[in-house]
């Protein structure tokens, strides 16, 4: 069941950082509602295991996350920043980058999404690398 978009209060959201207690699962299905797909439950759990993450909740729902990819010294990358269709455009995204920032050791360098750009640059991200991509088909 997705919860209703109340636009007014976001106060109740808890962001909490290197958040322990993200499950697979629950990521899985924010991922689902973000970018429907196939994901395997145990690949994503080792994948999540690797990553600074920090989750967005409300009323203890998975509603955000953003993963931080970082060496610890020479370079950071934020995988994904994926937000509730329903919470969108409320604050969330911003307070999840605002937290990689914060507690990522390095400086993070990430592609957007086309149509995206202009939220990041609102954020303070200046556009850097060329990011380039070659596709394998993920694993199930």
């Amino acid at each position: 069941m997705r919860p209703i978009r109340q636009e007014t209060d976001m106060a109740d959201v808890a962001y909490e950082t290197n958040d322990g207690t993200l499950t697979a699962e629950e990521f899985i299905g924010l991922a689902q509602r973000v970018w429907p797909g196939e994901y395997n439950a145990r690949l994503v759990e080792e994948a999540l295991a690797k990553t600074i993450n920090t989750t967005a909740r409300r009323g203890g729902y998975l509603v955000g996350c953003v993963r931080v990819l970082t060496d610890g010294y020479l370079f950071g990358t934020v995988p994904e920043l994926m937000v509730d269709p329903v919470f969108q455009r409320q604050g969330v995204g911003r307070r999840l980058m605002e937290l990689a920032w914060e507690n990522s050791p390095t400086s993070l360098f990430f592609g957007a999404q086309p149509g995206n750009e202009a939220f990041f640059r609102k954020l303070g991200y200046k556009r850097s690398l060329t990011s380039f991509g070659r596709r394998k088909p993920r694993l199930k």
